[in-house]
């Protein structure tokens, strides 16, 4: 057995073939990779790793399953908890939840935890296994608003509590964020149907193209249709902008709109007649994961990128893996640097971005530090695309056509208590749409609040 204090390390494509291609960049384990994994773990009789998950995942139960070559059992106690285990094992950022948490993390590498997780799911995947389970129908109708993480995970709850569950999706294809906002290479494509597919095999439906506020209001939904009651898990897609000067010439995109047209319209794809316009110089204003996402994908097509961040590397707040494997790639990081206008050429197309350097100092109340402005270090970047990754907040549509809904000053809906529940009766939310961006593994933990609180609301009230 290898040395218990270092983790099985998992196959990577080469940096220098995965900038050619969208396949997925993570290999996964194998079978006798993941047991060996699951044998490093000491089996804590007080998880701390269990505690630190949003979802409360059974993880030593789940990984003795695997560690005894018991897949199937592995896969059962991790769908108590989870409707989406391969794409948590993929992208939720468990270096600071569960894996972050791990006793054996203290005097060495923690276990694999997201990647044992995403053994087990693709395994059950590749052997055709449908672990989820659904009880009779008690014929209440609830409608899920987004096919998001926080929609999904409602979703599957519900369904498993007896509701008959419809997923409204305004884009023509379900998966929300999962399906527009992750690229091919960390999250692919097919993984995110056969989860959805799992979904309609326990009776949800979905119904794609209806936009909620214009299509059809939620007041109908609950008034005309029948539903008893309605979660809203819409997410964050109304992109941010810094409002300098030169945002609105050619060649300027939010992040939001750019792995948009790449994910869900597959612009890299030669099949598709979807093009997106891609610079040969693109910067990238950002340091999340979304800006990682768009700079990876940015070189994929061609292009030669530079990551602007206003905070030194130590502060960016994208998951370390991502970042390593940005630098692996060839991007390239302007660190302590803030954009202050986007120059133009005289046709109106970007040709670079004027940038000042910023320091940090320490803030008063000892928090986090400040970044403050150099005087007169301007500099200028060349470039002839510009990608805005800033962050998104809701989009106001449903809060503004929902009578007796409350929304916070910065946008998201504002709830009555933390199980979900909106100041308008009936009406749940959770997720994006109420926290602004976060995690794929936060928007499920709110979609499974809320699915309980609205499965406690119903208990008690007909509404056929």
């Amino acid at each position: 057995m290898a040395d218990a204090k270092s983790r099985v390390a998992a196959k990577e494509q080469a940096p220098e073939l995965r900038v050619k291609n969208f396949k997925e960049v993570a290999m996964g384990y194998n079978e006798e990779e993941a047991i060996a994994e699951a044998s490093r773990c000491l089996e804590c009789k007080n998880p701390r790793c269990v505690a630190a998950c949003p979802v409360s995942v059974k993880i030593p139960q789940f990984i003795k399953h695997v560690k005894d070559a018991d897949f199937l059992g592995a896969a059962q106690v991790i769908h108590e908890d989870s409707s989406l285990p391969a794409i948590c094992g993929r992208v939720c950022p468990q270096e600071s939840q569960c894996e972050g948490s791990c006793i054996r993390g203290i005097k060495g590498q923690p276990i694999a935890i997201g990647k044992l997780e995403r053994f087990v799911a693709d395994w059950s995947r590749e052997k055709g296994l449908i672990v989820n389970k659904t009880t009779v129908s008690n014929n209440k109708k609830v409608a899920v608003v987004g096919s998001g993480p926080a929609g999904l995970s409602c979703a599957s709850d519900l369904a498993k509590f007896g509701y008959n569950v419809t997923v409204f999706e305004a884009l023509h294809v379900p998966g929300g964020v999962l399906e527009y906002g992750i690229p091919e290479f960390r999250l692919p494509k097919s993984i995110v149907n056969y989860e959805i597919s799992n979904l309609e095999k326990m009776g949800v439906v979905f119904e794609p193209d209806v936009v909620i506020g214009r299509t059809i209001s939620v007041d109908d939904l609950m008034a005309k249709e029948g539903y008893c009651a309605v979660f809203i898990g819409s997410g964050a897609g109304l992109p941010k902008f810094m409002h300098i000067a030169g945002e609105n010439l050619n060649g300027v995109v939010s992040a939001n709109e750019f792995l948009t047209r790449v994910n869900l319209m597959r612009a890299f794809d030669s099949d598709y007649d979807t093009p997106v316009y891609v610079g040969k110089n693109v910067v990238v204003v950002g340091g999340g994961n979304v800006a990682m996402d768009a700079a990876r994908c940015a070189v994929r097509l061609g292009a030669k990128v530079t990551v602007v961040y206003r905070r030194s590397e130590k502060e960016l707040p994208a998951r370390r893996e991502e970042v390593v494997h940005a630098q692996q790639e060839g991007i390239a990081f302007q660190y302590l640097s803030n954009p202050v206008q986007i120059i133009g050429n005289a046709k109106g197309w970007v040709e670079g971005i004027e940038c000042v350097k910023m320091e940090l100092v320490p803030s008063k109340d000892g928090g986090r530090n400040s970044v403050v402005e150099i005087p007169n270090s301007n500099f200028n970047v060349s470039c002839d695309m510009v990608i805005m990754a800033l962050g998104t907040s809701p989009n106001p549509l449903i809060s503004s056509t929902t009578p007796g809904l409350k929304v916070e000053k910065w946008g998201g809906i504002s709830l009555s208590d933390p199980s979900g529940e909106t100041y308008r009766k009936g009406v749940f939310a959770g997720g994006d749409a109420v926290t602004g961006a976060a995690t794929v593994i936060l928007a499920m933990s709110a979609g499974r609040k809320a699915a309980k609180a609205i499965d406690e609301y119903l208990k008690g009230i007909s509404c056929n």
